[in-house]
């Protein structure tokens, strides 16, 4: 039975999804926890998310088994008569979904706040005479959540000090959820050919269901390394401290790498960093993306409509401009 030792004032957090939406709660929680040190936090997520919360005092991770035993709406109520045994103050919901709403309903406490996510701002950003223009970000969105209940948090937007010994080697992860998100394959493997020519070591990052096709990448140069499939979180969190930098798509390697405090270079294509997922306390200086296509961003997460017109995003985006970006950051 998980506990909180004098919990006098318990806040419960809920987030269950996705990977990088997780990652990017992490910076403000320890920003809160910094600044309101005599609040702890009840954080309640899914289980493959605790490793991120590892290191933060004052927090308590409570597993939400959503495809077990806290499934369906009998499953949720069981959820929150688990939480209900612990003092909770109040509620900040930042994930705002049927289910959070669910579980807030069977609660003991009336203080909630609740994300706004934003959807009008986001919207005026896929229309066809948009204005582009930066819209909030989402940790300030996920900060707005404990200011509406009352406490003072500000964000630095800077990351985390990393100290550790560097290796002579970066990170690349090729892969994103959605096509019109994820940078040509063919042209990211010349872009990891060409710098593991120049005796750069290349670690390619990827799910177990993209470990054979990297697998043979490691074929045409022994400084490229696959780790797709072969780590555990903890492990890869480690590993990419020790990089110089990542280079990754609009995914969730780029929240990771901004959790451990590694710079990373973000190629982004039918969606927009405008959109206020730009990796915590990353620079729009390390961005790549191309500004002459005007109908950017078409999408608010990068899935597209089956009618949607098929459009290359990175067309002018050539493993040559990759390679120089990335040389002149290391």
């Amino acid at each position: 039975m998980t506990t909180i030792k004098n919990s006098s004032k318990t806040l419960l957090v809920m987030r269950f999804s996705a990977l990088g939406d997780v990652a990017m709660t992490v910076p403000v929680i320890q920003a809160f926890l910094n600044q309101n040190p005599e609040v702890k936090i009840l954080y309640v997520s899914r289980e493959k998310f605790k490793p991120l919360f590892s290191q933060i005092p004052n927090l308590t991770f409570y597993t939400a088994d959503l495809d077990g035993q806290h499934k369906g709406i009998l499953g949720l109520y069981q959820l929150a008569k688990e939480l209900n045994q612990f003092n909770i103050s109040s509620v900040a919901d930042l994930h705002n979904v049927l289910r959070t709403k669910i579980i807030r309903a069977f609660l003991r406490t009336n203080e909630v706040s609740v994300l706004d996510k934003g959807r009008k701002e986001r919207k005026s950003l896929l229309e066809k005479n948009k204005v582009l223009k930066p819209i909030k970000t989402m940790p300030e969105r996920y900060a707005d959540v404990f200011r509406k209940l009352g406490f003072e948090l500000k964000l630095s937007h800077q990351l985390p000090e990393n100290k550790v010994e560097k290796e002579n080697a970066i990170g690349i992860a090729p892969y994103a959820m959605y096509e019109g998100k994820m940078y040509p394959l063919d042209k990211m493997h010349e872009v990891v050919e060409k710098l593991a020519e120049t005796g750069l070591k290349v670690y390619l990052f990827g799910g177990k269901n993209e470990a054979e096709e990297l697998k043979t990448w490691e074929k045409s140069n022994p400084n490229i390394q696959s780790i797709a499939g072969t780590l555990n979180f903890e492990e890869e969190l480690e590993l990419i401290k020790k990089l110089k930098l990542m280079v990754s798509m609009d995914s969730a390697n780029m929240h990771l790498a901004s959790l451990v405090g590694t710079r990373v270079i973000s190629i982004w294509g039918n969606t927009h960093p405008f959109m206020g997922f730009l990796g915590y306390g990353q620079s729009m200086d390390d961005v790549i993306q191309d500004q002459t296509m005007k109908q950017r961003p078409t999408s608010v997460f990068g899935k597209e409509s089956k009618k949607a017109e098929k459009i290359d995003f990175f067309q002018h985006i050539s493993p040559e401009l990759v390679i120089e970006k990335i040389e002149n950051s290391i």
